[in-house]
C-alpha cells in the first residue's frame, strides 16, 4: 500500500505541476511511445492539465494497434482450419481485418482460444498431439522474452504441432523513423520504461546524440508521467539532448541480460511492416534459423499474403503522431468500439479507444450540424 500511496500523492502532484508551468517559456511537443502511457495520460486527463503550449503527441506505442492488416489475416487464415487450436492474447480477437476478426472466426466454428500466457499454448500442444497449437507473439521487447521461452520449450520437448506467428516490433527504430519524417514535431520522448526494463537504456543514447532530442525513460502511473514531463520540458528549456532515466525502481542502463541472451537465440532482427505506418527497416523479430520450423507463417504457408488498408480509416497518421483521434472523420461514427475500422478503436492501449472512453469529443462529422 505505502508504494501505491506514494502515486497518488496529489500535493506532490501539485508541486509537479507548478515547476512544469514555472519553467515554460515556450510551446512543446512531446511524444509518448508507450500506448499504457497514452491511456493514463487521457483517463487522467494529464495533457489538460498541463501549461498551455506542452503538447502531448501520441506516438506508436500500442503493439495491437501497429500489428500490420497482413499480418491479421494470416491469423485469420489460420484460425479458421480445423486442425488448428488458435491461442491468442484477448486484445487481439477484436482487431479487425480486411474482412472479419478472430471472434467471428470463432462464431463460425474456428477452435480460437485466450490464453494468459505462450506457456499455456505450449502445454495444449502437450495435450492435444493430433491438433497443430498456434500461438499469435504480438508485442514489444516486453512480451518478446515469454514467447521466444515458449518456443524454446517447445524445442526442448520436441513438439512438432507448436508455432507461432510472429509479429514483434521494436521501439528504438519507430522513433528514429518518426524523427526522420519530414513533417514530424517530435521535440522530446518519454520512454516507455516497461520495454527498457528488458532492453536498458543504452540504445538510446545514439538517438540523442544524431538528434540532439532529450529521452526520459519513465512509467505509467500518472505521477510517473509528471515527473517524466517535468524533466523533458527542463531539458528541452535549457537546451540539453540527453537521456534520462526516471523509472530507476525498474531499470537498469544494461537492462535484463538473461532476457537479451534469450531473444538473440530465438529471434532476429527483421525488417517489419507496422500497420498504417509501412515498412521500418531492422524494427522487428523473426524466428531466427534455429527455431524456424516454428514459424506458422511458413508452416501454413500464408507468410506472403499482402492486403490493402481501408482508406476510411486514419489510424496511421494516428499512430505517426500527425493527428489525434478526434481529428479524424469516422471517429465516434463510422469507427466505434463495437464496429472498429482500425485496432486503435479497440485495443486497450489504443489512442482512439483512450479518447472514445474517457474523452468527450463531438465527432467532426457533427461539429457545425448543431446550431
Amino acid at each position: 500500500m505505502k508504494y501505491l500511496d506514494e502515486f497518488r500523492d496529489p500535493a506532490l502532484a501539485r508541486r509537479l505541476l507548478d515547476e512544469i508551468e514555472q519553467t515554460v517559456t515556450r510551446p512543446w511537443a512531446i511524444m509518448e511511445v508507450c500506448g499504457g502511457q497514452t491511456h493514463s495520460i487521457i483517463r487522467h486527463g494529464i495533457d489538460q492539465l498541463l501549461p498551455d503550449g506542452v503538447e502531448f503527441i501520441h506516438g506508436p506505442g500500442c503493439p495491437v494497434c501497429v500489428t500490420p492488416l497482413e499480418m491479421i489475416d494470416q491469423a485469420l487464415e489460420i484460425a479458421a482450419r480445423p486442425e488448428v487450436i488458435f491461442c491468442s492474447f484477448g486484445d487481439m480477437l477484436r482487431v479487425p481485418g480486411s474482412q472479419h476478426d478472430l471472434f467471428q472466426i470463432r462464431a463460425r466454428g474456428g477452435d480460437v482460444r485466450i490464453v494468459y500466457s505462450p506457456l499455456d499454448a505450449v502445454r495444449l500442444a502437450e495435450a492435444n498431439p493430433q491438433r497443430q497449437v498456434v500461438f499469435f507473439a504480438v508485442g514489444f521487447e516486453t512480451t518478446a522474452p515469454p514467447n521466444a521461452m515458449a518456443v524454446v520449450l517447445a524445442h526442448r520437448l520436441g513438439l512438432t504441432n507448436f508455432s507461432i506467428l510472429v509479429s514483434h516490433v521494436l521501439v528504438p527504430p519507430a522513433m528514429t523513423a518518426i524523427l526522420d519524417s519530414p513533417v514530424s514535431r517530435v521535440q522530446g520522448f518519454l520512454a516507455a520504461g516497461h520495454v527498457c526494463t528488458v532492453m536498458g537504456t543504452e540504445e538510446y543514447d545514439p538517438i540523442v546524440a544524431r538528434y540532439e532530442v532529450p529521452i526520459v525513460v519513465t512509467g505509467f502511473e500518472p505521477l510517473d508521467i509528471l515527473d517524466g514531463v517535468r524533466r523533458v520540458v527542463h531539458l528541452l528549456e535549457t537546451g540539453e539532448s540527453r537521456l534520462e532515466n526516471a523509472y530507476a525502481r525498474a531499470v537498469t542502463p544494461q537492462g535484463n541480460r538473461t532476457a537479451q541472451a534469450v531473444l538473440s537465440d530465438v529471434f532476429e532482427v527483421c525488417d517489419r511492416s507496422w500497420r498504417g505506418i509501412g515498412i521500418i527497416p531492422q524494427s522487428g523479430y523473426r524466428l531466427s534459423d534455429r527455431y524456424r520450423d516454428f514459424d506458422a507463417g511458413l508452416r501454413f504457408g500464408v507468410a506472403g499474403l499482402t492486403v490493402m488498408e481501408s482508406p476510411l480509416c486514419r489510424a496511421g497518421e494516428v499512430l505517426q503522431g500527425l493527428i489525434k483521434p478526434h481529428q479524424c472523420e469516422a471517429f465516434g461514427t463510422t469507427c466505434t468500439p463495437r464496429n472498429p475500422l482500425g485496432a486503435t478503436m479497440v485495443s486497450s492501449e489504443g489512442a482512439c479507444a483512450a479518447y472514445y472512453q474517457f474523452r468527450r469529443i463531438t465527432p467532426p462529422s457533427e461539429v457545425g450540424s448543431r446550431g
